[in-house]
């Protein structure tokens, strides 16, 4: 796998990290949204072999493609930060074993809601971790997580889906309440075991302190702060679906 270009240009000091430690916690998140965009990779090459049309066939090969991309690109900056990219992307390996698991989908419509309601919630906390990473890991990371055609496919083909059926919309509401408890769990475990991401939501936070000028959260509400806003984003995707969150 090649994950450096040989007409990449030297990095100024701005692009760099503080010190080692920083350097350390930006490989880590980095390997977590590498993990993170191979699994999408895998879910969507296995979804476009059993998707209903040709069309969308077509369209979650492609975003699979896509998907390689975008991992390959965060790989390229753990590269530049001194880590290394295999071990970065390993030791998330397990990360959601247990997530997929507990939520193996049963219809094909559960499934796409899990893609863009279950995965979206470990998107948005590396959003917010993001904001504690040097500004082109940071520049990257929200990039690479804000590529919305998968999303986009999901919302069109549940809003018309739950339009022709109450029932099934019924189901999904259900479906999506799961899915966020599961992993909200997978975030818990994250902070839990990964003090360097914890130490990213700190500095994440303090930069928005200063640029807002309200003080800093405090280690003790730190976790309610995360889980708030994430739970906020997920009441937003299923609004956006026309679900009860």
């Amino acid at each position: 796998m090649t994950t450096t270009r040989p007409d990449a240009a030297p990095q100024s000091s701005a692009d760099r990290p503080a010190g080692a430690g920083e350097s350390a916690d930006a490989v880590e998140l980095l390997g977590l949204v590498a993990h993170l965009e191979h699994t999408a990779f895998v879910r969507l090459a296995s979804d476009s072999a059993i998707a209903p049309s040709i069309a969308q066939r077509l369209a979650l090969s492609r975003f699979a493609a896509a998907a390689v991309e975008r991992r390959d690109r965060v790989l390229g900056r753990i590269v530049e930060l001194g880590g290394d990219p295999e071990s970065a992307l390993r030791q998330f390996a397990d990360v959601l074993t247990d997530f997929d698991a507990r939520t193996e989908p049963s219809t094909w419509w559960e499934r796409l809601l899990k893609a863009y309601v279950g995965y979206g919630v470990a998107d948005d906390f590396c959003r917010l971790a993001a904001d504690g990473l040097d500004e082109r890991s940071r520049a990257l990371v929200l990039e690479v997580l804000d590529d919305a055609s998968h999303a986009d496919l999901a919302v069109t083909e549940l809003d018309a889906a739950g339009a022709e059926d109450g029932v099934l919309t019924s189901r999904l509401a259900l479906w999506g309440r799961r899915l966020v408890g599961e992993a909200l769990g997978v975030v818990q475990g994250l902070l839990t075991q990964r003090p360097a991401l914890g130490r990213l939501l700190a500095r994440s936070d303090a930069r928005a302190a200063v640029e807002s000028g309200t003080p800093a959260t405090t280690p003790a509400n730190a976790p309610g702060k995360v889980f708030g806003e994430l739970t906020a984003q997920h009441t937003r995707r299923m609004s956006r679906l026309g679900l009860t969150p």
